[in-house]
């Protein structure tokens, strides 16, 4: 699988204004074994977004992490955008610790690419898991996100 990650970077921004709004760069997208996609996003620190503690608001933490899953699922899908719509279905997500400074969220598909694609050709509605780590930029965990995506087929 070849990722133009300056292609999905561009296509993400573009279609989520909020992301852009916070500041949000998208570092890498790259492929994985068994046809996997990882993607890392960053926020900068910025104390307009920041909570009572200091560190980045849970919303923004949450945009983070919910902006990297989905860089994964552009980048994972997007060759079958002109037939069906990716769209977030559940998110849940476990706050450790407190975040200060830039922040950092690695994403990564819970499975392989070609059996959501395989579900969608067979007419189902897949639904798939891209789990996401969010954490200081020295590599230390802060949370932890999940959301469950969908390609709706067009009608």
């Amino acid at each position: 699988m070849s990722i133009d990650s300056r292609q999905v970077a561009a296509g993400l921004l573009e279609a989520v204004p909020f992301a852009r709004t916070l500041g949000i760069d998208v570092v890498e997208v790259a492929p994985e074994a068994a046809g996997g996609v990882r993607a890392v996003v960053r926020l900068p620190d910025d104390p307009a977004h920041h909570n009572h503690v200091g560190g980045p608001h849970a919303g923004a933490m949450f945009t983070l992490g919910e902006t990297a899953s989905g860089a994964v699922v552009l980048a994972a899908f997007g060759q079958v955008l002109d037939r069906a719509v990716p769209l977030a279905v559940t998110a849940t997500i476990g706050y450790r610790k407190v975040a200060m400074g830039p922040v950092l969220a690695t994403a990564r598909l819970g499975r392989p690419p070609a059996d959501v694609l395989a579900e969608l050709d067979a007419g189902q509605r897949p639904e798939f898991d891209v789990d996401v780590e969010i954490g200081t930029e020295d590599g230390t965990v802060t949370s932890t996100l999940t959301v469950t995506w969908t390609l709706r087929p067009n009608r």
